[in-house]
């Protein structure tokens, strides 16, 4: 039959090298400015709507997929590009081949 060892590792000592690692943990770990208190993350939140910057891509409308506004100042202006080279839009829509 094997022997069991019971180790304790708590550190009940201060020691500089935990110190250290605490201090680093803290500078490395992100902070979550997201909160229920005063900016909870949801669709209308002003990180996730399109207004201009680079972090929203949302209108905040459930399934506003029309909406040229939609998206980061970077995907605005690559989807102006690309509507040069595109002969349909809203106003020409694709072909219905339906009879």
């Amino acid at each position: 039959m094997a022997n069991e060892l019971t180790l304790d590792l708590s550190q009940d000592v201060p020691n500089a090298l935990t110190a250290i690692a605490d201090m680093e943990r803290a500078k490395l770990i992100p902070k979550n400015d997201y909160n229920a208190v005063g900016n909870e993350y949801s669709s209308v939140n002003r990180d996730a709507v399109a207004d201009g910057d680079n972090k929203g891509r949302g209108t905040g409308v459930y399934l506003d997929v029309y909406n040229q506004g939609a998206g980061d100042k970077v995907d605005i202006a690559e989807r102006q590009n690309e509507i040069k080279i595109n002969k349909f839009n809203a106003q020409k829509p694709y072909p219905n081949f339906q009879l």
